[in-house]
């Protein structure tokens, strides 16, 4: 895979509720991911960038929401969610990988 299309691959992580309970609880992260990625680009782009082993990636592509603006409705944009399951003992903080 290319090094550049890789680097486009991951977007944002998710911080929520859900989000940080399900690193609790099943040591995985969330991350926003282009729409057109693959559950193998995914894993790449995640090896690649935080220098973890993942073991698993399941992907859900999200409705964006109908919101109102005075008479006229308008629709937020689908996106793609990546849950990213990482090998026990591997951890991402993403407070300091930020700051990196």
């Amino acid at each position: 895979m290319n090094q550049e299309r890789l680097l486009q691959v991951i977007l944002a992580p998710v911080v929520s509720e859900k989000s940080t309970l399900v690193a609790e609880k099943h040591q995985q992260v969330v991350f926003r991911v282009a729409s057109d990625a693959t559950k193998s680009e995914i894993k790449a782009a995640v090896e690649m960038l935080f220098n973890v082993k993942v073991d698993s990636v399941s992907t859900v592509n999200v409705k964006g929401k109908v919101k109102r603006f005075g008479r006229t409705f308008g629709r937020r944009k689908d996106w793609k969610k990546a849950y990213v399951s990482l090998v026990q003992g591997q951890e991402i903080d993403l407070t300091t990988a930020v700051a990196e």
